[in-house]
């Protein structure tokens, strides 16, 4: 192993956000030998998807790969004690498609049932069920929780492990011939001499990837989030997701909502666009619950999607022309209840040289370079 001076380190991770934290988390677990770095431009994570994430966790998707990461996840919260509030998920909508989810869904051992009309009015009286040919909803194991004590946890825990924190920016790479990182680069000017460096700058990767020759196809794609407020309350409230785009769920007394806003930008100011809730969102959420007509913003903040436009699934894994440059980015909105896995995965990868709790290989590089998309139809916002 290297020496654990500050100018050098086994492996070198830019960015402590969820990601970045998690990759130093179990690096450290699992083999306690190895020397960490993360390298973060801002300590107070203000701006980071971590801080400003609705922070919720769901088995249902259509991709098998995606209910296996977000199963360990749930597991893995349960392991270190954060409560997840595991009210469900509730995705409305057509009968073919749900119902095709649902079997790969069960397959892979989410508990969702398919709930026609009649049963959603009998379960959510509040609920306008017009146009709407079935719902599925997540029974246990979908919800939300404290992602910021997330991140927080994983962050100390991986400290005590042994990984370092410093300040800083990382905005390039020493390589050599065949592609490998010999070192990070700072934007101070300093180096950091590494034997892996890992991306995870999630949605500032694109640029740090450009600096390796790398093309990232990830954005940072603004999201707003609204705290609302309603003089009626919704019994049974899960989370739940309209098929004209908008999303809800209870936060405390409040409600919290979005949308995926038109035109969907690269790169805005990271200030939430209050126009968006009488534009975009109003009349459709009181049309599917005709108690929100009353709804009040109370407040509301943005944060960023790092939106990889290329498929919306996360792209894990080391790029063939650079083997020792790791990739952990283009989550899509799901990071926070997929870092643990990614997490595990990047570590196993670097430490062994194979995925062997999850195979992240699907997410891999090799899917853009082969032009085949891996296509997850359940991506909210």
């Amino acid at each position: 192993m290297t020496p654990r001076s500050q100018h050098s380190a086994d492996v070198v991770i830019a960015g402590a956000g969820i990601i970045g934290a998690s990759v130093a988390y179990w690096l450290t677990r699992i083999e306690p030998a190895t020397s960490v770095l993360l390298v973060e431009r801002d300590r107070s994570f203000a701006r980071a998807s971590s801080a400003l994430s609705a922070s919720s966790i769901r088995q249902q998707f259509s991709s098998p790969i995606n209910i296996r990461m977000s199963r360990f996840g749930l597991d893995f919260l349960r392991e270190i004690g954060i409560e997840v509030v595991e009210k469900g998920y509730l995705y409305l909508g057509k009968a073919a498609p749900l119902r095709a989810q649902n079997a790969v869904q069960r397959a892979n051992g989410a508990d969702v049932a398919l709930l026609p009309p009649a049963e959603l009015s009998a379960r959510f009286p509040w609920l306008n069920v017009d146009g709407i040919e079935l719902g599925s909803l997540g029974i246990s194991g979908e919800g939300w929780f404290d992602g910021p004590a997330l991140h927080a946890e994983l962050l100390r825990r991986a400290r005590e492990q042994g990984a370092r924190l410093i300040d800083g920016e990382a905005t390039g790479f020493e390589r050599d011939a065949n592609g490998r990182v010999g070192a990070v680069l700072l934007a101070d000017g300093s180096r950091i001499a590494c034997r892996h460096a890992v991306n995870a700058a999630g949605p500032w990767a694109r640029a740090l990837a450009a600096a390796a020759g790398i093309e990232l196809p990830v954005r940072a794609r603004r999201r707003t989030v609204f705290v609302l407020s309603c003089p009626h309350s919704l019994a049974n409230c899960p989370l739940l997701i309209d098929p004209t785009g908008f999303w809800f769920r209870p936060e405390g007394r409040h409600f919290i909502a979005g949308t995926t806003p038109v035109p969907d930008l690269d790169d805005l100011p990271l200030e939430p666009n209050l126009a968006e809730f009488d534009e975009a969102l109003w009349a459709r959420m009181a049309h599917r619950v005709p108690a929100f007509a009353a709804l009040r913003v109370e407040r509301a903040w943005a944060g960023y999607y790092e939106m990889n436009l290329f498929d919306a699934n996360a792209i894990i894994g080391a790029h063939p022309a650079a083997p020792n440059l790791w990739f952990a980015n283009g989550f899509s909105g799901h990071g926070m209840q997929q870092a643990p896995a990614a997490g595990r995965g990047v570590a196993e990868a670097i430490l062994h040289g194979r995925y062997e709790t999850l195979d992240l290989a699907p997410l891999g590089f090799q899917r853009l370079l082969d032009a085949r998309p891996m296509t997850e139809a359940n991506v909210i916002g």
